[in-house]
């Protein structure tokens, strides 16, 4: 297993990526283009879906250090999410895939605003961990997707979890919030940029409901970082957290979704049951 060390990944190229990390211990201080971003998300999502939020956070951990594990259900829920979290009075930042970092215009904002970047194939994962945990010690609130892509599983219940964000969980002592999502795969197409934009054009005119639900804290106790066997317990409470708070967001839709993004791909590698199969992935 590959320890985390919050000294790992704060120098050089990575240090404007982490701003304020120096500062440990004390409240993160959003950068003001996050703030502007974030205030855009509130104000342009909307004219794409009927955004309905649901749950809260407590008021003590608005502010850091705090852990969001969000379901990933298509192209659109980041958006989703940046802009619950405004409502909610929250300014994230975001652990995301290095492909989003490597794009010209998007790739200097995420930096600049502080998100994290996530390597997953070059060997350097363990370096986000880092510099996840150094965020949290410097009082932010991370958001995170443990599935670590898009769903794949035929009913769009939350995948298996990788353990990466159970890991800075059990090493910060912080606190988890599952953040349930439905309805955002309705916005955009998961492939082709051809079904995307009609897709988008499509909820432009519909404004389908996007709803996302803030679930109350994880139970991570009796967990322990560095223990064999307790990451993966915390990822699985955090999914089973997840598939909770995600059920009555989609209580009519319990097994294949009515709206069938047909760019996506299916595969039951990692779909991830309950120990009493509570859900049925069968229409």
């Amino acid at each position: 297993m590959t320890s985390i060390d919050s000294r790992r990944g704060v120098a050089g190229e990575d240090a404007d990526e982490l701003p304020g990390v120096a500062a440990a211990g004390t409240a993160w201080a959003a950068p003001l283009l996050w703030r502007v971003l974030l205030v855009a998300a509130r104000v342009f999502v909307p004219l794409f879906c009927r955004l309905r939020i649901t749950g809260d956070v407590p008021a003590g951990l608005r502010r850091g250090p705090l852990l969001l594990a969000g379901n990933h259900i298509g192209m659109f829920d980041p958006f989703a999410l940046v802009a619950a979290c405004r409502m909610r009075r929250l300014a994230p930042r975001i652990m995301a895939t290095g492909g989003v970092f490597r794009i010209p215009v998007a790739g200097p904002v995420m930096r600049r605003c502080g998100h994290i970047r996530v390597e997953r194939w070059n060997g350097t994962g363990g370096d986000a961990l880092a510099r996840a945990v150094a965020a949290i010690r410097a009082g932010s609130v991370v958001a995170g997707y443990p599935e670590g892509r898009i769903t794949l599983d035929p009913a769009m219940w939350p995948e298996r979890g990788r353990t990466g964000l159970a890991r800075v969980a059990l090493a910060t002592g912080a606190t988890v919030i599952p953040v349930a999502q439905w309805g955002a795969h309705e916005v955009l197409a998961w492939d082709r940029i051809g079904a995307m934009a009609a897709t988008g054009l499509r909820a432009l005119w519909r404004r389908p409901v996007v709803r996302v639900h803030f679930g109350p804290p994880v139970d991570l106790s009796g967990l322990r970082a560095g223990v064999p066997g307790h990451a993966q317990r915390a990822t699985d409470r955090i999914t089973e957290a997840t598939i909770a708070a995600l059920r009555p967001l989609r209580a009519d839709e319990p097994g294949l979704p009515h709206h069938i993004d047909h760019t996506r791909p299916v595969s039951t590698a990692r779909s991830y049951r309950e120990r009493n199969r509570t859900y049925s992935t069968t229409a």
